[in-house]
């Protein structure tokens, strides 16, 4: 991998870039915490080759809403289910949209 490969990945939400104690220094957590979503299937994080964990930009999305949400004391299974769902329902809704104008640009124009 060249050094122009590195870079290209900084602007990946999928790459796994953060190790453990740095995601939970940047969300303001403990490690238990994301190990404790992660047992909630809510991130799997990928393993490098070490075994040690490493976390994704989107991920770190992910496990700060559940932080949110536990924080207003919701119990972590339920805020895990909670952003499962909402993920979904924004990707439903995106495709929902993507089809709406798909449909818009292949109707015929109203005839007068």
């Amino acid at each position: 991998m060249t050094a122009d490969d590195s870079f290209g990945r900084l602007d990946d939400d999928d790459y796994p870039a953060y190790t453990m104690g740095r995601a939970a220094e940047m969300l303001g957590t403990t490690q238990g915490f994301l190990r404790a979503i992660g047992e909630a299937r809510l991130i799997t994080p990928l393993r490098s080759e070490g075994g040690h964990r490493r976390y994704s930009r989107y991920q770190l999305r992910i496990a700060a809403r559940a932080r949110e949400l536990v924080d207003q004391g919701t119990p972590i299974e339920a805020a895990c289910r909670i952003v499962i769902l909402e993920d979904q329902l924004e990707e439903a809704q995106r495709i929902n949209a993507e089809h709406s104008r798909a449909a818009e640009s292949t109707s015929p124009p109203d005839a007068v």
